[in-house]
C-alpha cells in the first residue's frame, strides 16, 4: 500500500505528508518505507514489481489517490472515455522534478481550455497563474464536482482542488504519470482496477486509508501507520470478502476499494445559506423564537444505509418499520396447564385426556376432539380444537382424566396471534433511535436488517490564544481548555459521533484551515469562543466573510452571543467561550438542532414542576437557566450565578428554567426543572 504526495522532495528525515509504502507478505508487515520524492518512489515500485514477478508471486498494489476524474473529463481531454488514455495524456504533459513541477501551470492550461474558471481551483504558488484562481470566487466547473464513489465516501476530497487542506488534486496529477509509466514498462503484467479484469500478476487498486482508519497510536506517523494497517487488513481478507469488495462497475471514474456500490446513492438536499437568518429588524431574539426558527429551517442532512439488526443499536431509523410477521405468530398458551374447547360452565368438570402434549417449539400432532383435553406447556402453539387453558394448579389428574371447577371463559390463559403486533402494523416509526428493547421487538417480528441514518458526525473546535490543554504548562493569562472535552463528551453522550479538531489560536488563517478540515470530516461543527463581534472573534468574522453567517443576540442568560452559519455547506454553531454559557447554549439550541439534522427529529426536553428551595428576583426581558438539582423533593440552585463558576456544572443535575417575564420566586413556589437526562445526557 502506498500513501502518495503531490509535493516536492520532503528531505532525508522521515515525516508526515510524504510518500510512505508498506509491504505485507504472508500476513506479516515489513517496516514502512519512507520515500522522500516521486523519483525514488517510482524506482522503489519498479524494483518491487520486478522482484515479485521474478519470484512468481502476485502483487496487489494500492495507491491513495483517485484513478479517474468525474465523467466527461477524459473525453474532453483525449476524445475518448478511456481513463487509461487520460493517464497517458498526463504522462506526456506533466513535468516533474524533485524540487519543482508544473502541476499548477498545467491545471491553469486545462482550465483555459474551458474558459479559465474551472474545473481546477486553488493556486498554491506565490505567483499568479492564468486560468487557475486562488479561491472559488467566479468558479465554474463544466463537470461534476465529485465522482460517484465520493458521494458514498463521506469526507473524501474532490480531485479539482489543487492546494489547501485536504487537497488531492496535485496527488492525482503527479501520481497518474508514474502509474502510466509503470503500466507500460510492465506491459501485459499489470491490470488496473476497476478498468481492467484482474487476470494479470500485478494489480493497481485505488485505496483511501481514512475510509476506515482514524488517528494513529501515539508516536506513529499517520501516513506510515495507515499504509501498514490497510495492507494488513487486506492481506487477511478471505477470497470471498475480497471478491465482494472488487465487484463494482465504474468504467470511467474509478472506485475506492471498500466502498460498497449497492448502498443507496442518495443524500438529502444541502442547507440553504440563509437557513439561520432572522426576520428583518429583529435584534434581540426570544428563546422560543430562535428555537422555532431552527426547527422550521433545518432538516436531516445524513444519508441512509442498511445495517444488520445486531449492528443497529443506537442508530436512527430512516423509514417506518412495518411488521412482516405477527407477534405472537400463532395462538399459544400463556401458562402450563390443560387445553380444551371453551367456554366451561359453572360447577365440577371432568374431561378425558388425549395422548401427547404441546410444548414451545414442539406442537401437538393432531386435533383435540371437543369434550377432551390435552397437556400444554407455556408458549406452546394451541392445537386444533383448543382455545382455552386451565392452570395446572387448579386441576386434579387421575386415570387419564382431569377434574376442575368452572366457570372458565373461552380464551382464558391464552394469547391470540398478533395480539402484541399484527403483520402489517407499524412496529417502529421513522426517527426512532433504536434501544435494546426495540431490537428485541424487531427480532420477534423476524426483521433481520433495517434502514438507518448514518451517524451524525459533530466536529468540536476550541478557539483562543489563552487556551492550553490539561497537562500543559499554563503561562500568564492562560487557562485550560475546559470546553472541548466537555463538548466532545456531550456529543458522544447524545448519541452522535464526536470529531476532535483540537484548539486553534486567534489566527484567522489557522482557523480557516481548521474549519476546512472540519467541514471535510464532519456533518456539523461546534466551535467555542469567537462567537461575538469583537476584534478577536474570528469565528463570527470568518462566517461573515463566507457570506453565510447570522449573529444572534439571544435574550438568554447565560449565553447571549450565538454565531450560526454554513462553512463549505456544513452547519456551524459558534458557541460562547464561557463553559457555562457554552453548555447551556448547546443543550437549549444545538441539542434539538442536532437531533433534527441527524434524522431523529426535534427533541423537546421534558421538564417537571417542582417546589423551589431558593429565592430569586428576576427582571423581565430574558430567559434564565440556573444550575440546579433536587434534594428532598425540592429544587435547589447553585450558590452563584456567575457564568465562570464551572464547578456549578458538575454540582448540578439539571437546569431550572425561568420564563422571560419578571418573577419573584420564593421557597415553595413551583418552578420548571429540566434534568440533564431530559436532554439525553
Amino acid at each position: 500500500m502506498v500513501d502518495w504526495s503531490g509535493g516536492n522532495d520532503t528531505g532525508p528525515t522521515p515525516r508526515k505528508d510524504a510518500i510512505w509504502a508498506c509491504i505485507v507478505r504472508e500476513g506479516q508487515a515489513q517496516e514502512p518505507e519512507y520515500l522522500r520524492n516521486r523519483a525514488l518512489a517510482e524506482a522503489w515500485l519498479d524494483a518491487l514489481i520486478r522482484t515479485e514477478l521474478k519470484a512468481g508471486r502476485r502483487l496487489f498494489l494500492g495507491f491513495d489517490f483517485p484513478f479517474g476524474y468525474p465523467k466527461g473529463f477524459a473525453r474532453a481531454m483525449t476524445g475518448t472515455d478511456d481513463p487509461l488514455t487520460l493517464w497517458d495524456w498526463f504522462e506526456q504533459h506533466v513535468e516533474d522534478g524533485s524540487k519543482t513541477n508544473n502541476r499548477f501551470d498545467l491545471a491553469g492550461r486545462i482550465n483555459r481550455k474551458f474558459g479559465g474558471r474551472g474545473p481546477f481551483w486553488m493556486n498554491g504558488l506565490g505567483r499568479d497563474i492564468d486560468g487557475l484562481p486562488r479561491t472559488k470566487t467566479g468558479y465554474s466547473n463544466p463537470f461534476s464536482d465529485r465522482r460517484a464513489v465520493e458521494a458514498l465516501a463521506k469526507g473524501s476530497f474532490t480531485c479539482w482542488q489543487m492546494a489547501g487542506a485536504g487537497a488531492v488534486g496535485g496527488q492525482v496529477m503527479m501520481g497518474l504519470p508514474v502509474l502510466s509509466r509503470l503500466r507500460h514498462r510492465f506491459a501485459g503484467q499489470v491490470a488496473v482496477w476497476p478498468f481492467e479484469p484482474l487476470d494479470r500478476p500485478v494489480a493497481f487498486v485505488e485505496i483511501w486509508p481514512s475510509l476506515t482508519l482514524g488517528a494513529p497510536p501515539d508516536g506513529r506517523i499517520k501516513d506510515a501507520w495507515q499504509v501498514e494497517q490497510v495492507a494488513l487488513t487486506l492481506s487477511r481478507l478471505t477470497e470471498q470478502e475480497l471478491n465482494a469488495q472488487l465487484d463494482v462497475s465504474a468504467a470511467e471514474e474509478g472506485w475506492i476499494l471498500g466502498v460498497t456500490q449497492n448502498k443507496p446513492n442518495i443524500a438529502p438536499p444541502p442547507l440553504r445559506n440563509d437557513c439561520f437568518a432572522l426576520p428583518a429588524g429583529v435584534e434581540w431574539t426570544p428563546v422560543d423564537d430562535a428555537l422555532a426558527c431552527l426547527r422550521d429551517r433545518l432538516h436531516p442532512i445524513t444519508s441512509v444505509e442498511v445495517v444488520a439488526l445486531n449492528k443497529a443499536s443506537g442508530r436512527i431509523l430512516a423509514e417506518d418499520v412495518i411488521a412482516q410477521h405477527s407477534n405472537p405468530p400463532q395462538p399459544n398458551t400463556a401458562v402450563d396447564g390443560f387445553g380444551f374447547a371453551g367456554p366451561v360452565s359453572d360447577g365440577p368438570q371432568v374431561l378425558p385426556l388425549v395422548d401427547g402434549r404441546a410444548a414451545a417449539g414442539i406442537p401437538f400432532d393432531g386435533d383435540v376432539p371437543e369434550g377432551q383435553a390435552v397437556r400444554v406447556l407455556t408458549g406452546a402453539a394451541l392445537p386444533d380444537g383448543v382455545d382455552t387453558v386451565i392452570l395446572e394448579e387448579d386441576v386434579t389428574v387421575k386415570d387419564g382424566h382431569i377434574a376442575f371447577h368452572g366457570p372458565l371463559k373461552q380464551g382464558a390463559n391464552t394469547r391470540q396471534a398478533g395480539e402484541d403486533v399484527a403483520a402489517g402494523d407499524l412496529a417502529l416509526p421513522t426517527g426512532r433511535r433504536l434501544t435494546p428493547a426495540d431490537l428485541a421487538l424487531l427480532t420477534a417480528l423476524g426483521i433481520a436488517e433495517v434502514k438507518v441514518r448514518k451517524p451524525l458526525r459533530v466536529a468540536v473546535v476550541s478557539t483562543g490564544d489563552e487556551l492550553v490543554d490539561a497537562g500543559e504548562c499554563a503561562g500568564p493569562g492562560q487557562i485550560f481548555d475546559a470546553n472541548r472535552p466537555m463538548l466532545l463528551s456531550l456529543v458522544e453522550r447524545l448519541g452522535f459521533v464526536p470529531v476532535d479538531m483540537g484548539r486553534v489560536s486567534d489566527d484567522r488563517d489557522a482557523l480557516r484551515e481548521r474549519l476546512d478540515q472540519a467541514a471535510e470530516q464532519a456533518d456539523v461543527i461546534l466551535t467555542s469562543g469567537g462567537a461575538s463581534a469583537g476584534d478577536e472573534d474570528h469565528v463570527s468574522a470568518l462566517l461573515r466573510q463566507a457570506g453565510a453567517m447570522q449573529h444572534w443576540r439571544i435574550a438568554l442568560k447565560p449565553g447571549r452571543p450565538l454565531a450560526l452559519g454554513l462553512w463549505s455547506g456544513t452547519p456551524v454553531f459558534g458557541l460562547p467561550g464561557n463553559p457555562v454559557a457554552a453548555l447551556v447554549c448547546t443543550l437549549i439550541f444545538a441539542r434539538p438542532a442536532l437531533g433534527l439534522m441527524s434524522g431523529e427529529g426535534w427533541i423537546e426536553p421534558q421538564g417537571f414542576e417542582v417546589p423551589a428551595a431558593f429565592e430569586k428576583r428576576k427582571k423581565p426581558g430574558r430567559r434564565e437557566y440556573l444550575r440546579a438539582r433536587i434534594r428532598e423533593g425540592r429544587v435547589e440552585v447553585f450558590k452563584s450565578e456567575g457564568s465562570g463558576r464551572i464547578s456549578g456544572l458538575s454540582w448540578a443535575e439539571g437546569l431550572v428554567e425561568i420564563e422571560d417575564g419578571a418573577r419573584h420566586i420564593q421557597p415553595g413556589d413551583m418552578v420548571r426543572f429540566i434534568p440533564y437526562g431530559s436532554f439525553g445526557l
